[in-house]
């Protein structure tokens, strides 16, 4: 049955939000659904056909998409953070990288059988972790500030970087498949180095001087990114893809240019064309594979997850601090993503054209590597991270957002219960140095920022309390922190009674977090009540001393704030809430004064 080409793209879109909503389900890298979806919809079951469908539009479409996929990831490399990240990440983001390339490509010359050249070009396209696969494995694994800063600012850093080796090293390829000399290789790199930073110094000052009105940022940017792409290409063949890469990294470090709500576009246009893209490639693939793939396949990942990547992190991390154990779990986890699977099949399909042998086998090759890293780190790591005692504990401690009396008072009570880690967040710093000089965990600065999403430690934390006096700021934050710790994590203390806030309730509809404590329970509230000589009290519960005791010595009008689990898990009360403590548990309770 022939499908049409509207049909065809509608049903890989659907297909492909069921893969990202399966992923965030299952905590796992959207990659791997996506390819499995794939490989399921084309050579398995022969459904789905891109060649027959979509023709000669086939080869421009992934050319397009991979360039926006490109310009996306190098957008994010900022020079100023190189000299922070410490001299593990620089080890692994440099020399670590060449080395882990040159290990690969001999893996691929004497196991896979392909020609030096394309040798190169495999390890150059799989020397390279990313952000998309690295952070839904670091939610399932778990591992200690330490690793986890490693290894998510690895995947940051050398996702641009590895897409630079890779087109460079394609470069090289395609100059000498033409028979062009190394002059006009250099002259390809230099092209693609002067359109790309002309590109960004272009839009970079239009985007300063504000000439492009804030509706059409978004608009602009991905027309002078293809425009760049194509333009390069027209100057100098195959020098576009390093066009954009440089454009994207040369307009992420220009100084006065606001980039955050580009950054946000191309994050979902990226989101969608990523989940196009690899469902479209996988299907592709040739069922059965070429003879010996399979094999060779296999192979290379063992040999690059048991040899290549801890001797690249054994030498990149000499001197770094680290602990053999912790060295351990980052050569253990090192999952290939985006770049090596959207560029390895673009190369491959212009390889193929030139009637390169072996370039069949690029893609292959490519893909195994990534669906046994995904599968075989995403089972194992957890794992070897307990083993190994570097995993932080259940994520079952506390932001608390707000230095004020109320908030402080409540962090005091969560951080005297054992097992629970608190964090106070705020940007008032008295109040915030009284937290510290009590000895609580402190961010001083917006918990919703960037320079929060770079530096609060959240290891551990897997519950929100807004508690601060700005109403908006608590809706903000709540929003932000939806995304990472879910929906029913999140929670506000009112500022307004129900009956002075019934209006805005109606405008602010499911922005809102769950009220804290009752329903009538306020901020201003909460504060007279601590005046008036309320205070609040942790006591663990026994079959002797049970809930209804508690209440009977404390009165009943106190409030029950929240109950831990003898397992250590922490329940919060709220108007929609009512908790039922058992013997054995920690209650928190607002109990009034002594009569």
């Amino acid at each position: 049955m022939r499908i049409e080409l509207g049909l065809l793209l509608t049903l890989v879109l659907g297909i492909g939000f069921v893969c990202q909503w399966v992923a965030w389900r299952a905590r796992l890298p959207a990659i791997l659904f996506l390819l499995v979806a794939g490989i399921l919809a084309g050579p398995v079951t022969g459904l789905l056909q891109p060649d027959k469908v979509m023709g000669d539009l086939l080869f421009p479409t992934v050319s397009l998409a991979v360039a926006v996929i490109l310009f996306e990831g190098s957008l994010t490399l900022r020079f100023h953070e190189l000299k922070g990240i410490g001299h593990a990440v620089r080890g692994l983001v440099t020399y670590g990288a060449v080395l882990a390339l040159g290990m690969l490509a001999c893996a691929a010359h004497f196991i896979g059988g392909l020609g030096w050249a394309l040798s190169f070009l495999f390890g150059a396209l799989t020397c390279v972790t990313g952000p998309t696969v690295i952070a839904p494995m670091l939610r399932t694994v778990r591992p200690n500030a330490r690793i986890a800063n490693v290894l998510r600012w690895e995947g940051i850093v050398i996702d641009p970087v590895g897409a630079l080796f890779a087109v460079l090293v394609y470069e090289a390829i395609a100059s000498h498949r033409e028979g062009h000399s190394l002059q006009v290789f250099l002259g390809t790199v230099a092209c693609g180095v002067a359109v790309g930073a002309a590109a960004a110094f272009i839009h970079g000052n239009l985007l300063r001087r504000h000439l492009i009105p804030e509706y059409l940022q978004n608009f602009g940017t991905l027309a002078a990114v293809l425009l760049a792409f194509s333009g390069a290409n027209a100057f100098a063949h195959e020098s576009g893809l390093l066009a954009v890469t440089i454009m994207g990294i040369a307009l992420g470090n220009m100084r006065d240019v606001h980039i955050d709500d580009i950054m946000d576009f191309k994050e979902h246009l990226t989101t969608l064309l990523v989940s196009t893209l690899f469902i479209l490639l996988a299907a592709r693939l040739q069922w059965p594979l070429p003879q010996g793939t399979l094999v060779a396949g296999l192979l290379i990942f063992a040999v690059a997850q048991l040899v290549i990547r801890p001797l690249s992190v054994w030498v990149s991390s000499l001197g770094s601090g680290l602990t053999w154990r912790e060295r351990a779990l980052v050569a253990w986890v090192a999952p290939r993503g985006i770049v090596a699977a959207s560029v390895s099949a673009l190369f491959a399909i212009r390889l193929q054209g030139t009637g390169m042998t072996g370039a069949d086998a690029l893609v292959p090759l490519v893909f195994l590597m990534i669906i046994g890293t995904v599968v075989f780190q995403g089972a194992t790591a957890r794992p070897l991270a307990r083993w190994l005692r570097v995993a932080e504990p259940e994520p079952r401690g506390v932001l608390v957002y707000g230095a004020n009396a109320v908030a402080l008072d409540v962090a005091r009570a969560l951080h005297a219960v054992e097992g629970l880690r608190v964090i106070v967040a705020d940007d008032d710093w008295e109040g915030i140095r009284i937290a510290r000089m009590e000895g609580l965990a402190t961010f001083f600065g917006n918990p919703a920022s960037q320079a929060a999403d770079r530096n609060l430690d959240l290891a551990g934390v897997g519950h929100l309390l807004a508690m601060s006096t700005h109403r908006e700021l608590n809706s903000l934050v709540s929003v932000h922190y939806r995304e990472e710790f879910g929906r029913e994590k999140v929670f506000r203390l009112r500022n307004l009674s129900p009956e002075e806030s019934h209006g805005r309730v109606s405008l602010a509809g499911s922005l809102l977090a769950p009220a804290l404590f009752t329903e009538d329970m306020t901020h201003s509230r909460f504060h007279e009540l601590l005046k008036a000589g309320w205070r609040i009290k942790a006591t663990r519960l026994s079959e002797a001393f049970d809930w209804p005791r508690f209440v009977e010595q404390y009165g009943a009008d106190a409030v029950l704030l929240f109950g831990v689990e003898g397992r250590g898990d922490l329940r919060i009360a709220t108007g929609q809430r009512v908790l039922e403590p058992r013997p054995g548990w920690t209650v928190v309770a607002l109990v009034p004064p002594a009569t």
